[in-house]
């Protein structure tokens, strides 16, 4: 079942100055790093109230967020909206029965100790929607 946005994801194309940007409005002190090589990208995280904003540097131009930012004339943005789930694999099973389009058809590993995986934009409203599941 889903339970709540987890977090939303917005691509950079500088990290170091997104953080110092969301450090100015958000004013938080601690910030999640976190490399995530098969997705080819490096995460910097910082919680508002209960939620995780995710900010997303693509470490190779042919990773989601590299083709993203190419795709998006060179520059950021709002990459993702992140749903929890107490179970990712069986929320899979029934979105898909209801003919939305999966980008991945199992869960995979993602930032945060999360299980993850992704519905097409395409079935979506052309938002990129992300079920996930902390590991506990």
């Amino acid at each position: 079942m889903i339970k709540s946005i987890n977090h939303i994801g917005i691509a950079v194309t500088n990290l170091e100055e997104a953080i110092e940007t969301f450090r100015k409005i958000f004013q938080f002190t601690e910030v999640h790093r976190e490399d995530v090589p098969d997705q080819k990208i490096k995460v910097a995280s910082f919680k508002v109230g209960d939620m995780l904003i995710e900010l997303t540097y693509s470490t190779s131009p042919d990773g989601p967020i590299g083709k993203f930012i190419e795709k998006n004339g060179g520059k950021g943005g709002l990459h993702h909206i992140a749903f929890e789930s107490d179970n990712v694999g069986e929320e899979l099973k029934r979105i898909e029965a209801e003919g939305i389009a999966l980008v991945d058809k199992a869960p995979r590993q993602g930032a945060h100790e999360m299980m993850i995986a992704f519905m097409h934009p395409k079935s979506t409203a052309g938002v990129l929607m992300e079920i996930c599941q902390p590991k506990n």
